[in-house]
């Protein structure tokens, strides 16, 4: 299957027909494109595939596996076969349907899913600009490239791509932007900390001299603002937030030489004041360090 690189400008179609015409429209462009019943949910597994009988998840890694011709299998049964969009078999679905889902992974993009205000706030502080589609809570921010889908990855924000689906909602507005280091690093979990680890800061990037991205001088304390908010906002997982915040602020800003110990500690102040003990942050941030190649 022919993977494009941008989400196509298409129609959002509505009505019945609409969502078929933009579900075929989607297929000619190489988008695997599905049926939604109310409640953005997919139709549930037909009676030939109940309880996975067809083979289930081995076959779900490519949409379009399944063979039998109705929908099934959540993501899986989106397809880029107009002939399989408009049988017979699918014409129940696409009565019932009340929106038109495609598949981000199989399209080649990744779909961060910002669900409120905040998430919004921080992906405009932390995330290249990108195409950006409004939804009913928030917006999506599609990149081209694909990774592993996950939910929650930090308040508001989910990330969808291969094994996954999303709502079409129309073309949106922007560039398509390639998938930066910032989405990968949200789904990164922290590797054990080693045995013997330094007991006082240290923030070995005096030597990085990359082109400086920040658009303006707030851009850098705007960001380690949002990072500080991130952390306190934490209510569980606390050690796993102060990770990825570290690991999200060294993928922006650790590449220019821009930050400094001082924003470092920062960040290690907000993470002791949720319990964290000098080591756990120390660690934490020269895993970060290591995950980054910094």
């Amino acid at each position: 299957m022919t993977q494009p690189t941008v989400i196509p400008r298409l129609p959002a179609g509505g009505g019945m027909s609409g969502h078929l015409r933009t579900a075929l429209s989607l297929a000619t462009q190489g988008v695997p494109a599905m049926p939604l019943r109310a409640g953005k949910l997919p139709f549930g597994n037909c009676p030939a595939c109940a309880r996975n009988a067809c083979g289930g998840r081995p076959n779900m890694k490519i949409p379009g596996s399944c063979t039998c011709p109705r929908p099934c299998h959540g993501w899986a049964a989106a397809t880029i076969d107009p002939q399989v969009l408009n049988s017979g078999a699918w014409a129940a679905a696409w009565q019932h349907a009340a929106a038109v889902a495609y598949h981000p992974g199989g399209a080649g993009v990744t779909v961060v899913d910002l669900d409120d205000p905040a998430a919004i706030e921080w992906a405009r502080e932390n995330l290249p600009a990108t195409r950006t589609v409004t939804t009913t809570r928030g917006e999506h921010w599609i990149y081209r490239g694909t990774m592993q889908s996950a939910n929650a990855v930090r308040p508001g924000v989910d990330l969808k791509s291969l094994m996954q689906y999303a709502r079409w909602l129309g073309n949106g507005s922007g560039v398509t932007a390639a998938l930066p280091d910032a989405v990968r690093a949200l789904t990164v979990k922290e590797p054990p900390a080693p045995r013997r680890a330094p007991q006082t800061l240290s923030v070995p990037l005096s030597g990085q001299r990359g082109a400086c991205p920040h658009r303006t001088p707030t851009y850098l304390e705007r960001g380690i603002s949002m990072a500080e908010q991130s952390i306190a906002a934490a209510s569980s997982a606390v050690h796993v937030t102060v990770y990825r915040t570290f690991l999200a602020v060294l993928s922006t800003h650790g590449r220019c030489g821009c930050l400094t110990d001082a924003h470092a500690a920062r960040l290690f102040k907000a993470a002791q004041s949720k319990g964290e003990l000098p080591r756990h942050c120390t660690d934490a941030w020269a895993n970060a360090l290591t995950a980054l190649g910094l």
